[in-house]
This record gives C-alpha cells, sequence and structure tokens, in this order.
C-alpha cells in the first residue's frame, strides 16, 4: 500500500493561510471587546483594596486610568503583570495608574499574598468571581483605559505588551 505523504504549500497558499489565521486572531482578539461604549462614562466601581479600605474609580478622576480585571490563577493575566508594572513605573509620574481588579474568589489575603510576591506596585482592588456591575468581562484578563474625565478610550480582551498599553496610554496623556 502506497503511502501518501502531505504535500508542501506552495508560497501562494501558505501566505494565504498565514494570512487568514492572522485575520482570525485580529477578529477574535480586537473585535470581540467588552461591550463598554467606547467615549461613554466608566460604569462606577467601588471595591475593597488589599489594605480593607474602600477604594472607587470616581475617586480616580483626574488620572487615566488602566482597568486591568485579572486573577492570580489566569496565566496570560500573569504573563501581562510585568509589562502591567512596567507601565505604572513610566508614567505613575504623568497622572496615571494600573489599577488591578482581582476576580479571584479565594480571597484578600490570597490575592495580596500573590501581589507581594509579584512586586505589583500599582492599586490592587479585591473584586471577586462575578463581573462588578455594568462592566462585560468576558474573559481574563480584560482591560479599559478610563480618561481623567473618566470615559473608557480603550478597552482591550487578552493579554496586551506593554507596547500597546502605551501607545494609548501616551495619546490619552498627550504625550
Amino acid at each position: 500500500m502506497e503511502e501518501l505523504a502531505p504535500k508542501p504549500l506552495s508560497g501562494l497558499k501558505a501566505a494565504a493561510l498565514i494570512g487568514g489565521i492572522a485575520a482570525l486572531v485580529y477578529f477574535t482578539t480586537r473585535q470581540s471587546l467588552p461591550k463598554q461604549a467606547l467615549g461613554g462614562p466608566a460604569p462606577a466601581l467601588s471595591m475593597i483594596d488589599l489594605s480593607g479600605q474602600t477604594a472607587t474609580l470616581e475617586g480616580l478622576k483626574g488620572k487615566t486610568v488602566l482597568l486591568n480585571f485579572w486573577a492570580t490563577w489566569c496565566e496570560p493575566c500573569q504573563e501581562e503583570i510585568p509589562d502591567l508594572i512596567a507601565l505604572q513605573k513610566k508614567y505613575a509620574a504623568k497622572g496615571f495608574t494600573v489599577v488591578g481588579v482581582s476576580m479571584d474568589t479565594l480571597g484578600k489575603s490570597t490575592v495580596a499574598d500573590f501581589a507581594k510576591k509579584n512586586n505589583i506596585n500599582y492599586p490592587v482592588w479585591v473584586g471577586g468571581g462575578d463581573n462588578p456591575p455594568g462592566y462585560d468581562v468576558p474573559g481574563l484578563p480584560t482591560s479599559f483605559l478610563i480618561d481623567p474625565k473618566g470615559r473608557i478610550i480603550s478597552s482591550y480582551l487578552g493579554p496586551r505588551g506593554e507596547a500597546e498599553f502605551a501607545r494609548d496610554i501616551e495619546t490619552v496623556l498627550g504625550n
């Protein structure tokens, strides 16, 4: 019996396949964004921070905020954290902050231990496992870039690199 070996793709077929995969990735990560209205007001948010104090999004008006929904068990979230730390270092003096909203159900102490172990340098709020009222968080990580007036400027589903966030942050900051 004769074995059939797969034939290599021609250059054109390979390019079409790669283009199709790239389009699929683009449209599933860029177009399947959370349902918040870009340019509209960020929904009110009030949670407990790692020190046990109530923290609100309203209290951050006047700052550019990257609101990042994540969890300690989420590998893509863990991969994104060093970039968020770098963004906090780079832009904090310019009126910017990252706020990490943990979606863990394991409680504040688990999140606090994780934050300390990973040298997280930005505020972390404990959100629990459910979507906060007014927020569509279809997967983790999900982030929202909020301008100083409290409007949602960009939303991101899935991990992003420092360069993509920085480009958008600099646009809001006017750099």
